[in-house]
């Protein structure tokens, strides 16, 4: 028991160390990407006309794919690199290669970035069209009678 103990001990130490080693810059870099990418992706959703991206994978199989695909497509490049650096940074500073770390790692600055914000930018930009598209018109510009139309009546 002491032995599964110290191995997952040990793990959780070598995934806090992360935050203070070398290379620790990706932990900013990569959610910081994978927010923008959830951004532009769903802005062009907005432009094409495709439903809420989080509403949509709860509630349609074939949007799901749709969806799982895009996100894939998105953040799949980041996922990669994230995996490859902190590969890097395993060999560098732990001098070993722990897989799971790397998969967890990877999850934590890509895909959870991800989600994070594709979701509130999409009710964000549904109610800012809401709203614009509830405002009223303008209000007509009242007419000033005209002095000559005035001199004709009296």
């Amino acid at each position: 028991m002491d032995v599964v103990l110290d191995f997952f001990v040990d793990r959780f130490r070598n995934i806090i160390a992360r935050a203070g080693g070398p290379l620790n810059f990706r932990l900013v870099v990569m959610p910081t990407v994978v927010s923008i990418l959830a951004i532009r992706a769903h802005l062009r959703d907005v432009r094409e006309g495709k439903p809420v991206f989080f509403g949509a994978f709860v509630t349609s199989p074939t949007e799901r794919r749709r969806l799982v695909r895009s996100g894939l497509k998105d953040f799949g490049k980041v996922f990669v690199v994230a995996c490859v650096l902190d590969t890097v940074y395993q060999l560098i500073a732990l001098k070993g290669f722990y897989p799971g770390e790397t998969i967890f790692v990877a999850v934590v600055c890509a895909i959870v970035p991800y989600f994070l914000v594709r979701g509130p930018i999409t009710r964000l930009v549904h109610l800012l069209l809401h709203r614009r598209d509830a405002s009223p018109e303008p209000p007509a510009a009242a007419t000033k009678p005209d002095p000559e139309s005035r001199k004709t009546k009296e």
